[in-house]
């Protein structure tokens, strides 16, 4: 590669950063305060012990690699999905690796649910689904599902349906607590980390538009 190159890459490669800064910008303005996650999911000691012991979620190890930036919550929901089923692509980058995807290190304006499957299915040889414009009731069959060991679903949300801010977001369910009507969120944010929230409030997060799609769920089987 000559110096010209060299130099526009260079460039290009700032350019693309300091786009990503921007939208760190813009997260931050949208930033959930702690009360507002303490308030608005549930996240007492004994449900999410309750939650852990899930069938689904117990291969998890009671552990999440969590997101490094912002923008890369797809590519951590799927290193922790395929941690779990004892794939090898169990990091974001070697989940971006040889995708094309992401290559500064920031997903600039994040990846797309069909985006993000790509991905997965770039990285595993199990079927990989994206799931959109379920109903109610779909969504809650596939949620019964959702224990299964041999099942991981990635759900794609608007954070603000659920805490009153925040934009969208990747994260794999833990599994459904039937009896209470509880959805086990494993979130890859760290200042989140995994909490349980009504099927009913998720769905409506979910059941959201992206663009010119609806967010969705992913599953990888």
């Amino acid at each position: 590669m000559g110096r010209a190159a060299r130099i526009a890459l260079f460039a290009g490669t700032l350019a693309l950063i300091g786009l990503a800064g921007g939208a760190g910008l813009i997260v931050s303005q949208t930033k959930v305060s702690p009360d507002a996650i303490r308030s608005s999911v549930t996240r007492s000691e004994g449900a999410l012990e309750k939650a852990w012991t899930l069938p689904a979620a117990a291969t998890f190890g009671r552990e999440l690699a969590w997101q490094s930036n912002p923008s890369l919550c797809g590519p951590a929901s799927i290193a922790n999905a395929l941690r779990s089923l004892g794939e090898p692509a169990n990091s974001e980058r070697a989940v971006l690796a040889g995708t094309g995807r992401c290559w500064t290190g920031f997903c600039i304006m994040g990846l797309s649910l069909d985006e993000l499957a790509e991905v997965a299915r770039s990285k595993t040889n199990r079927t990989v689904t994206v799931l959109r414009d379920l109903s109610p009731e779909q969504f809650k069959q596939h949620l019964r599902r959702a224990n299964e060991t041999g099942r991981r679903y990635i759900v794609n949300f608007d954070r603000k349906e659920i805490f009153g801010a925040g934009t969208g977001h990747h994260s794999p369910i833990g599994g459904y607590l039937e009896a209470e009507d509880l959805v086990f969120v494993l979130d890859v944010n760290h200042d989140f980390q995994p909490w349980l929230v009504e099927r009913e409030r998720l769905f409506k997060a979910m059941d959201t538009w992206d663009g010119k799609k609806k967010r969705g769920l992913l599953l990888i089987e």
